[in-house]
């Protein structure tokens, strides 16, 4: 029972509680946009299954340490580039990314989201798969970063645990937001765009520093969160006017 008093270990987990929590804000994004294309009494169910396999995911990578670090070694090369087993998991990974950002955000411009009611809903099981195969995606990079970070094992599994009951709890909240909000949801899916190109330019041998990604993707929301609130500003003095007006 060490541990309990170990100061380097409770802040070695927090910090990779934190860092998974951040990891796993695009993870939420994707689940929370494919569950709302399932009918409502499904969303919510969508998005815990989602989230826990995302955990599972992680768990079993965490355990498998030794297959994780094989996949880091080069497999093949091209154009002297040498390509990894987690190369071609992004590559893959970030492919299908583009095109389900790509495809979502085309229906939106082209009006197929007021036609949802005409429309056949995605099957629970096909989106739960779509869901998982990103989840693997999503957790090599931050299953390699935990192991950067911290040498325990059972560290690394509580933060997982905690970090995804966190995103659990909140999960409801941002997929309300983000459907609520045409623009937001908009700018969820761009989000999802530049992950994908991200994941693909890495798997390529391009490494580009997350913290940039991360800091355009906050700035993105800050001036989503000012457009929200002039808006709703602007829509408040309107119907004063009009109520004094009438």
């Amino acid at each position: 029972m060490d541990w309990l008093t170990d100061g380097e270990i409770w802040a070695a987990l927090l910090s990779l509680t934190a860092m998974e929590i951040i990891l796993g804000i695009d993870n939420i994004i994707f689940i929370s946009i494919l569950a709302a294309r399932l009918p409502e009494h499904q969303q919510a169910r969508a998005r815990t299954i989602g989230l826990g396999l995302a955990m599972i995911s992680r768990i079993v990578l965490l355990c498998s340490l030794a297959w994780v670090m094989r996949l880091t070694k080069p497999l093949l090369s091209l154009a002297s580039h040498d390509i990894s087993g987690r190369d071609l998991l992004l590559l893959l990974g970030g492919a299908f990314l583009v095109g389900k950002a790509t495809k979502e955000i085309h229906g939106r411009m082209e009006g197929e989201e007021e036609k949802i009611e005409t429309k056949t809903y995605p099957s629970l099981l096909s989106t739960l798969i779509q869901i998982a195969i990103l989840d693997m995606v999503f957790s090599l990079d931050s299953v390699i970063t935990a192991v950067g970070m911290v040498d325990q094992i059972w560290v690394m599994v509580v933060a997982v645990m905690i970090s995804v009951l966190i995103m659990m709890m909140f999960s409801s909240s941002v997929s309300t937001f983000i459907n609520k909000h045409a623009t937001v949801k908009m700018l969820a899916l761009s989000f999802l765009l530049l992950i994908g190109v991200v994941l693909m330019a890495e798997g390529c041998g391009q490494h580009i520093n997350k913290s940039y990604i991360y800091a355009a993707m906050a700035f993105s929301v800050f001036v989503e969160i000012l457009n929200l609130s002039s808006e709703r500003r602007r829509r408040k003095r309107k119907a004063l006017e009009t109520s004094l007006g009438g």
